[in-house]
């Protein structure tokens, strides 16, 4: 089975920075960025943004060099990564967010870095790297003697814009590296199939070291738009909300799990920033509609809700789908639409051999957007690959998710291959039962976790959410029996006010999973 996307023409050199630079050509004076009060205007972004691609060329970090940035959401971010592009390098965002053990293991995964762009709240975070750092704070004065004028770097299509890593919390993270055509793709399909243009202004609320992120940042510049920036260093519901109410906000990119927050919250006050906004482009993780479908039925509600899926290692969005579509009851998991501009997915069997039309598969992606793969592991690169399909060699990238596509052509995501555990003998996706729980009444947000017990064995945890009355686990267990298998039915059911949420703004089920070894350790009781 294959899903075609739209094929459309790019430019002899799609780079991205090109784009931002042709709007501070022609609207040199709109507002480019506002953080805390302040903006900077285009022309003023642009300039030091060619200032500082000017310094990098000095030093040697041209073309192909991998540039650092572990700053707070700033203008100076911006500074950072435009003019790490302009000066043909690509850059790899060091969250400072993350727990110092996290950064550490991180900044020792990256082969050649040249250099890290640093503030005097996050220079002492990189210093076990033992790399050079530049604080744009402490060189304003080097850089303003620097030229204003584009460097005029040679860069193309084919080379790495950016590199980040994998979201996994085991083993060695992985650093996957995206092509500017990639990215350039990805904000051109937004830009001409969502209309976006220079009024399509943008809050980032995700933490920088998401894959998600890096768009987020990027689009409203690549559109001529204005891009507002929390001035947070972790995602605050409260302070997010507030910039939505007083700014002409229209598009916020974020995990599915952001989103349900800011919807409780405008729910919880009777606000209506979200529902004025054009459009929240979600995903990242398995959708639960319910938790959405009281707030996106409010009369007034305009926002389009784009349900989108992709990975990391292909430039983040490979498919996208307008949720006003979905009619709850028809299928058990919302789609995630149809490919974005020259991205074609693929659903191959355990031989890599396409599936018929309504059978599962593992989705592989192609195209514009397949990355460069990742610099930091060998083996692991064998997931981009090569197929046969309609008689040519194709490349793809195995994402490991599996999923089908509907009778209508839009592609459905069951989960990953590999997130299949064996309990009691049998093979299950824990985000089955998390499906399931989502539909029993009082039951507003669920998590399962697989856990060992003293034997060594595999067992399931279910953290619950309640809609309102405090949850029975007996009453929760015997609903549950009758959907569900009873080798499915979590051992454990344990009530919370609210999952946690990693930086990524998704579910942290490592949290959740020390918190029931912590629990539970040596008891061997069910709660």
């Amino acid at each position: 089975m294959i899903l075609q996307g739209k094929r459309v023409a790019l430019p002899s050199a799609p780079v991205v920075h090109k784009q931002f630079e042709s709007h501070a050509a022609a609207t040199p004076d709109a507002v480019a960025v506002v953080h805390a009060g302040r903006h900077l205007t285009y022309a003023e972004l642009d300039a030091r943004a060619n200032r500082f691609a000017h310094y990098l060329l000095a030093r040697g970090h041209g073309r192909g060099a991998k540039v650092g940035v572990c700053l707070d959401y700033s203008p100076d971010m911006l500074v950072a990564i435009l003019g790490t592009l302009k000066a043909g390098a690509a850059y790899v965002p060091f969250d400072p967010a993350y727990p110092p053990a996290r950064l550490r293991l991180l900044l020792g995964q990256v082969p050649g870095l040249a250099l890290i762009v640093v503030s005097p709240a996050t220079a002492g975070m990189v210093e076990s790297a033992d790399v050079e750092t530049a604080d744009l704070e402490q060189l304003a004065g080097h850089l303003a003697d620097l030229p204003a004028t584009a460097p005029g770097t040679d860069v193309t299509g084919d080379d790495v814009c950016y590199a980040v890593f994998t979201s996994g919390s085991t083993g060695t993270p992985k650093l996957t590296a995206v092509r500017h055509e990639g990215w350039f793709n990805l904000m051109h399909w937004l830009k001409l199939e969502y209309g976006l243009d220079s009024g399509s202004h943008n809050l980032v609320v995700s933490a920088f070291g998401f894959d998600l992120s890096q768009r987020a940042l990027m689009t409203p510049l690549f559109c001529g738009a204005t891009q507002y920036l929390l001035a947070s260093r972790n995602f605050d519901a409260m302070m997010a909300y507030r910039v939505l109410t007083e700014h002409d906000i229209r598009v916020v990119h974020c995990a599915s799990s952001t989103l349900y927050v800011l919807v409780d919250w405008e729910t919880a006050r009777g606000g209506d920033a979200l529902t004025r906004l054009d459009y929240v482009l979600f995903g990242g993780e398995a959708l639960k509609a319910e938790r959405l479908t009281e707030w996106a039925r409010r009369e007034g509600n305009t926002c389009t809700l784009l349900h989108q899926y992709g990975v990391a290692e292909c430039t983040d969005v490979a498919t996208s789908y307008d949720l006003a579509g979905h009619r709850p009851g028809e299928q058990d998991v919302p789609p995630v639409g149809r490919p974005a501009y020259n991205t074609d997915i693929h659903l191959l069997d355990e031989d890599l051999r396409h599936v018929g039309p309504g059978r599962q598969g593992e989705i592989c992606i192609a195209g514009a957007g397949v990355g460069a793969g990742y610099l930091n592991a060998g083996p692991e690169n064998r997931k981009f690959t090569t197929i046969e399909a309609g008689g040519e060699q194709v490349g793809i990238y195995r994402t490991g998710d599996r999923g089908y596509v509907t009778e209508a052509g839009d592609l459905v995501v069951l989960g990953r291959i590999d997130a299949q555990v064996k309990v009691r003998g049998m093979r299950i996706d824990p985000t089955d039962i998390e499906r399931a729980l989502a539909r029993l009444d009082g039951v507003r947000e669920a998590a399962v976790v697989v856990t060992p017990t003293d034997a060594g064995d595999a067992e399931l945890t279910a953290f619950l959410v309640p809609a309102s009355d405090a949850l029975d686990a007996d009453d929760v267990r015997a609903r549950l029996l009758r959907t569900l298998p009873r080798t499915m039915v979590p051992a454990r059911f344990t009530t919370i006010a609210r999952l946690p949420l990693s930086p990524h703004g998704k579910v942290d089920r490592a949290a959740l999973a020390d918190a029931c070894r912590d629990r539970y350790a040596g008891s061997g009781t069910a709660a």
